[in-house]
């Protein structure tokens, strides 16, 4: 399994020394952790990975995520699969220093979100739409503008260049984003309903004393 190691700074060819795999679920496809060695450094590697589809009819699974030691962020399994892999990805055009992929990338998670959410194919569209169904705020709708305009310049010719601190605040803008509309927003939901049934058994043992 190729996997980053964080000693070697290099991706390597690790040995598998143990794996744990698990069902999928109504939120998550199947998925398995790795116990893995550096074959050059003998550092002891945990990863992560999940089946896909790797081609028009194969399904195998994908190289491993880091998440010892030293892990990247990783998005909870709330939001949609194609949207963490394109914020994989743009993390990992970050970290080549390829500042215009990465912008390109996180227009391509925002893009996602807007097709699943509104049906929406275009990401302007898109955007207005989860502005006007109130899914977004203003705040958030203005960092997706912020992340369009950035993206159209990673992905069309011009003169203009995507600097490394663009690139930094467009991903971790991408990534609020993502995880407001699918995270925070169920959290903030679920806390509500939590409070609301309780302030029900409160008055429910009030009228019954």
């Amino acid at each position: 399994m190729i996997i980053e190691c964080p000693q070697c700074e290099a991706k390597v060819h690790a040995r598998v020394v143990a794996e744990l795999s698990y069902p999928p679920t109504d939120i998550v496809d199947p998925y398995k952790y790795l116990f893995l060695q550096c074959p050059s450094c003998k550092q002891p590697l945990l990863g992560y990975s999940e089946l896909a589809l790797l081609g028009p009819a194969e399904e195998g699974w994908e190289d491993p995520t880091r998440v010892w030691p030293e892990p990247d962020e990783q998005l909870p399994g709330e939001v949609p699969r194609l949207i963490r892999v394109s914020i994989d990805d743009a993390r990992k055009c970050f970290r080549a220093k390829v500042y215009a992929a990465c912008a390109v990338m996180c227009g391509r998670a925002l893009e996602a979100m807007c097709k699943e959410k509104t049906g929406q194919l275009i990401l302007a569209n898109g955007l207005k739409k989860l502005r006007t169904d109130n899914v977004i705020d203003d705040r958030l709708y203005q960092w997706g503008e912020a992340l369009r305009k950035e993206r159209n310049i990673g992905a069309h010719a011009s003169d203009e260049t995507i600097s490394r601190a663009d690139a930094q605040d467009i991903l971790d803008f991408a990534i609020a984003i993502v995880e407001y509309v699918y995270v925070m927003s169920a959290k903030f939901e679920a806390y509500q309903q939590r409070k609301a049934k309780l302030a029900t058994i409160k008055k429910s043992i009030k009228k019954a004393t």
